[in-house]
Parts: structure tokens; sequence; C-alpha cells
């Protein structure tokens, strides 16, 4: 975990926010997709505010770009040329978007048990795409020459897309 180096990424407190409930659910006979279900929107909050935070602190900036790009920013951490706020893509696409995309699929679903796993899927897909333009540290860099054209974000994305898609896929089945 090593939080005296930088905390631990979104991917490990995702793990910690599915198994948890997980145990919860399990000693109380609660379902658990319906736990997740009403959870996965509340994260969407989270995630726009713990990225606005990022964004303030001059942490997580993108990858250099041209100055005429509207939305370039210098940041005082990130050196002299101009980069993408990348923290406010996410803040965007992972607290506002998501959020409207799991609110109006449960409004016109409800009890459908979806929201979970559409969490999964979209936070993936967005992060995914993200990590296009996001500045990779060091440790998220992979020296694999068979995936070194990704970041270790995207690597960990692959996953939450699988089994969000998965989920989806089987529920739709009448899984």
């Amino acid at each position: 975990l090593k939080v005296w180096q930088g905390g631990m990424a979104f991917h490990g407190g995702a793990l910690g926010a599915v198994l948890l409930p997980l145990i919860y659910c399990w000693r109380h006979r609660i379902n658990w997709f319906d736990v997740v279900d009403r959870m996965a929107p509340a994260a969407c909050f989270g995630l726009l505010f713990g990225r606005l935070a990022n964004f303030i602190n001059g942490e997580l900036y993108g990858r250099v770009t041209s100055s005429d790009f509207p939305l370039a920013m210098i940041f005082p951490t990130g050196g002299p040329l101009p980069r993408h706020p990348s923290q406010l893509y996410e803040a965007a696409l992972e607290g506002v978007v998501l959020f409207l995309i799991l609110h109006l699929v449960a409004m016109r679903n409800p009890g459908r048990l979806v929201v979970g796993p559409l969490f999964l899927l979209f936070y993936g897909l967005f992060r995914f795409g993200v990590e296009y333009v996001r500045q990779p540290g060091g440790l998220e860099t992979i020296t694999h020459p068979a995936l070194s054209w990704m970041t270790m974000g995207q690597l960990l994305c692959v996953p939450m897309i699988l089994v969000g898609g998965s989920i989806l896929l089987f529920r739709s089945r009448g899984g």
C-alpha cells in the first residue's frame, strides 16, 4: 500500500469497495448487487472531488500538448511546457458524466441491478481513454514489450471493463 509514497490508486480502493460490502452482505444475508448498485452513484462524487483536488494540488497532470490547444495549462510542478488538464477531464467524465449515466439508468430500470456493473464498465472506459493524455508516473510505465503501449492505469482498467461488461451481458440474458 505504501501510503507514505503517495497513497493508493483508485483501483485498489475499488477492490476494497467491492470486497468489504461482499463480506458485510454475506454475513448479514443481504443482496450484494443491490448494495453495490446503491453505492456506485455516490462513488462518482468522490471521484469528482478527488480529481478536482488533484487539479488544485497540481498533481496527476496530463502530457505535454500544443500551446494553442484551448485547454492547455502550465502546471507549477510540470515544467514550462503546456499540458493537458487531465484531472479536469477525469472529473468531468468519472464524476459528472458517469453519475448522469448511472442515475438515468437507475431511474429507467429500478431494481434491475445493473448500476454497479455499469459503473465498472464506464469508469474503466473513461479512465482508459484519459490515460492517453495523462502523464504516466514512474510506477505507471509498463516495460513489457507487448504491453509497452499501455500505462498501468489502462492495464488495471481492462479487468474492470471485462467484469462490468460480462455481468451486464449475463444479466441481459436473464441471469
